[in-house]
């Protein structure tokens, strides 16, 4: 009776590993997801009452959860896809937008931050492969925009500045970590090319939505926040555009070139279309710099498609409005152009003889800009000008160290002339342009553009890094050195 009571022994049962070993790392960090599941599910309905039940902001937080794993899981692929994409995502990005009390939060500003993460653990992780200069180049900037924001009478919007300009700094790094052979520059730069198939295809379904009507007020802005926006960023695609068209390969398939070349016209036809005149001038620029010192033939292309281009509705107008309304009076129409000098002048002659110095702190402009231009009523207006905005906001030391930042950067760029005479001679003129169109446009505003462009400069820069023998593997086209055989490298990815 008694053997008869007796529990059981079941000798194939073994007890669960997790009860032995409660404490192992992979059994802690289920807990610890579990957790974090257990709160997310608990704070649900508290998110959707704080987002508004809007489907679009609901999605931001599972978003930054996810490119939060993306980073763990593998860093460059990360940069990679946020290069690929970020030129489609203004108007999804801004469905994401909601405000804890009066500061504005969204999935874009998780991104940037993001961008800032991986630099900084890129540059944890192999500090010595950007080289020294490429810190000195925009470590004063930085600097100088800091103090900006401890002078700031707008703390939050120059704190958000400040980092925008970090993550541009952070993409100029990941351009640099991305390149160690010259595949990996042209297929840094074939991204970038592909970053643009969204915006333009979407450019292609407003045409049809507007039934081709481009004339009037018609600006064309694509998946951006404002025409300004797709124009520049337009610029730096065609600028990668045509550099791998001219370097592409002698036995590429003729298919390869037409599609190319005509890829290439329409990204031309889209800037047109954005209407923004600075952008025009920049391309005007490379293309003329271009034909005087390699082809002089394309000359004539850009007298053809010059003509061809005033034919389109409203391109004409948007140049001949600058011949009128020149005059500042009571009630007087300025043109763009006239009202931005107006602008310039009020705020000048407003500023104290100590803001020519340190400036009166980042973000200033926009916020006295209210008290100072007499047609702002209750707007706020931006400088329309980084210069003017640097010595308004920063001074002196403002306009130095942005200075010291183009200086510096063409000065990493020169040698890649010796290397690959189209690409530095792209890059450069990428960077002349940020000069010259900073004269009358917002540019620091313009996170797409600036992201593209600082991360082809830094790739740019990346190449006179390379071994000599590396560097000097390119294809045999105008402007570019004869390939010849390169030792082996790790590959982009």
């Amino acid at each position: 009776m008694a053997v008869s009571l007796k529990w059981p022994a079941f000798s194939s049962f073994k007890a669960p590993d997790i009860v032995k070993n409660p404490l192992r790392p992979v059994y802690l960090l289920g807990a610890l997801l579990l957790l974090v599941a257990v709160v997310l599910g608990a704070a649900t309905p508290l998110l959707v009452n704080l987002m508004g039940a809007s489907p679009g902001k609901l999605v931001a937080l599972p978003a930054a959860m996810l490119f939060g794993l993306l980073i763990i899981y593998d860093r460059k692929l990360t940069l990679l896809m946020i290069v690929l994409l970020r030129a489609s995502g203004d108007n999804v990005l801004e469905l994401t937008r909601f405000s804890i009390g009066s500061y504005p939060l969204g999935i874009g500003g998780v991104i940037n931050g993001m961008v800032i993460v991986l630099a900084m653990m890129l540059v944890f992780e192999k500090p010595a492969l950007v080289p020294r200069r490429g810190y000195t180049a925009w470590a004063p900037f930085l600097l100088v925009t800091l103090f900006g924001v401890a002078t700031s009478p707008e703390k939050g919007e120059a704190a958000r500045l400040f980092l925008t300009q970090v993550s541009y700094f952070a993409m100029f790094i990941g351009g640099y970590f991305c390149v160690r052979t010259r595949e990996d520059f042209r297929a840094c730069l074939k991204l970038v090319l592909w970053s643009s198939a969204i915006p333009v295809l979407y450019s292609f379904y407003i045409l049809a939505y507007v039934k081709l009507a481009v004339g009037g007020e018609f600006r064309m802005r694509g998946t951006f926040g404002h025409p300004n926006v797709m124009a520049f960023y337009l610029t730096v695609i065609i600028g990668v555009a045509f550099y791998l068209l001219k370097t592409l390969p002698a036995k590429a398939p003729t298919r390869v070139k037409v599609c190319m070349t005509l890829y290439l016209v329409v990204l031309l036809g889209m800037l047109l279309l954005t209407k923004t005149r600075s952008a025009w001038t920049a391309a005007a620029l490379a293309f003329g710099l271009y034909a005087l010192i390699f082809e002089r033939r394309y000359l004539i292309y850009m007298a053809v498609l010059g003509a061809l281009a005033l034919m389109i509705p409203g391109v004409g107008d948007r140049l001949t409005e600058l011949g009128e309304g020149n005059k500042v009076t009571i009630y007087a129409n300025l043109n763009s152009f006239a009202w931005r000098v107006y602008l310039w002048e009020t705020a000048i002659g407003y500023m104290q003889p100590i803001s020519f110095v340190i400036g009166n702190g980042l973000q200033s402009f926009t916020k006295y800009s209210i008290v100072f231009f007499p047609f702002a009523g209750k707007t706020n207006y931006g400088a329309h000008s980084v210069y003017v905005q640097l010595l308004f906001e920063l001074g002196v030391f403002g306009l130095a160290a942005f200075g010291w930042l183009a200086y510096s950067l063409l000065r990493q760029l020169a040698p890649v002339l010796k290397v690959d005479k189209l690409a530095g001679f792209s890059l450069i003129v990428m960077v002349v342009n940020l000069l010259v169109c900073s004269i009358s446009d917002n540019m620091f505003y313009y996170l797409s553009y600036n992201w593209y462009l600082w991360f082809a400069v830094g790739a740019g820069c990346a190449l006179y890094r390379l071994p000599p023998a590396a560097a000097a593997a390119a294809p045999g086209r105008p402007g570019v050195p004869a390939a010849v055989p390169a030792p082996p490298a790790r590959p982009l990815y």
